[in-house]
């Protein structure tokens, strides 16, 4: 399947390989992550493997089930574990977000979390009873957005584990440094989920404003004036396009590095095509 083309003008489709503009930026990243050695077989072509895991994100597909023109599965595979244990993969989402942030895209002001719970096939650490799917074993991961839905930081823990108890670890597994508080007041957006002590602590050690939604509390817009810009929409959005890659919405991995590296990947493309769309338009 040919590369997905930066050039032409309209919407980017798909994301199926490593697009030729990113791969001159990230290959840079690759080799201080891991130097060509001077000596010894020459490196697998790192582009390809790369291709392999979108393909694998986006199918859904066992590993030893890949194409063949990716090259041997048990080498994509061993990459890919590589590129999670070490964190490219999360450098590759944090740069996208600083590129992002650079050309005015990132909007701090207003912020929301959410969680979703999601079936685990094979067990393994951070997975629990699924409390909406028979007790079956599930994960379940924290999501937190920007304004737009830029994904900035994901927690995964076992399904049973309740929003509030991730919701800290979420707020610090931000990928790039926040705003400066003096500078830019940042506001939380939360569902009734978060309407507890735990949560408003969290929000609190955190620096933000929380507006959290109670238990109980009926709308209050009515036909008035929209408080603020912000909803908690953003977030389920950005969870279902992440939800639209196959190997996510149902976990195989067993190593909890593995599945948040695939996580980690699709959030870079998410803001890849950001960047796309804001520079076609310019």
């Amino acid at each position: 399947m040919p590369a997905a083309e930066t050039t032409s003008a309209g919407p980017l489709p798909t994301i199926w390989e490593i697009p030729d503009d990113l791969w001159e930026e990230i290959e840079p990243i690759l080799e201080c992550f891991y130097p060509p050695a001077p000596t010894g077989r020459p490196r697998v072509d790192l582009r390809r493997v790369l291709d392999g895991i979108i393909f694998r994100l986006r199918s859904g597909c066992q590993w030893e089930r890949l194409p063949e023109h990716y090259g041997r599965p048990s080498t994509v595979h061993g990459w890919f574990q590589r590129f999670s244990a070490d964190g490219f993969l999360e450098e590759m989402w944090a740069y996208l977000v600083r590129e992002c942030d650079e050309l005015g895209e990132v909007r701090w002001e207003w912020q929301a979390v959410d969680g979703v719970m999601g079936k685990s096939r094979f067990g393994g650490a951070k997975t629990g009873p699924n409390p909406t799917d028979r007790a079956k074993m599930g994960t379940k991961k924290s999501v937190q957005v920007e304004q737009h839905g830029g994904p900035l930081a994901v927690e995964i823990d076992g399904a049973n584990v309740h929003d509030t108890k991730m919701l800290e670890r979420t707020i610090d597994a931000v990928v790039v440094p926040r705003p400066d508080p003096e500078k830019v007041v940042e506001h939380l957006c939360l569902d009734k989920g978060y309407d507890n002590p735990t949560g408003e602590a969290a929000c609190a050690k955190g620096g933000y404003v929380a507006h959290i939604r109670r238990i109980g509390e009926e709308k209050k817009d009515g036909w008035g004036e929209k408080t603020h810009p912000a909803r908690r929409w953003v977030v389920e959005r950005t969870i279902a396009w992440l939800q639209r890659c196959r190997a996510l919405l149902i976990r195989y991995d067993k190593k909890p590095t593995n599945y948040k590296g695939l996580i980690q990947l699709a959030c870079a493309l998410l803001w890849y095509r950001r960047r796309h769309h804001r520079l076609q338009a310019t």
